[in-house]
């Protein structure tokens, strides 16, 4: 009898963790790689030209804080319309050309190509 409830509770504490683990995506689920935008080679910040803006909310209106690059790997953490909620992991936008480095914001979601568990 003992080695059945010993059994049983091994089962049982199996499936709770396999629930557990099986719960939705988090946060760093998904990646993104910023496509779509000139080369930092042809880089104009005042005709924004060669990067991709990012900004303090989902939209054009909200304030610039900081700059993505062709090429450059986001993780991707929320979603609002056709904005991403970003943070830079690598490539350029470490070292920006302008603006703080690794910049986190908002990003237009039509220059981030997502892939993993994403919002």
């Amino acid at each position: 009898m003992i080695s059945s409830a010993k059994s049983a509770l091994f089962i049982l504490s199996v499936i709770g963790i396999a629930s557990a683990s099986s719960g939705r995506a988090m946060a760093g689920d998904c990646t993104g790689y910023v496509v779509g935008v000139k080369p930092v080679s042809q880089y104009n910040h005042a005709k924004g030209n060669g990067f991709l803006a990012v900004r303090t909310g989902p939209g054009s209106s909200y304030q610039q804080t900081g700059e993505l690059y062709r090429g450059d790997e986001v993780s991707v953490y929320d979603r609002r319309g056709n904005w991403y909620a970003i943070t830079c992991m690598a490539g350029q936008c470490t070292q920006p050309l302008w603006g703080q480095p690794t910049p986190s914001g908002w990003a237009s979601r039509s220059y981030i190509k997502a892939e993993g568990v994403c919002p």
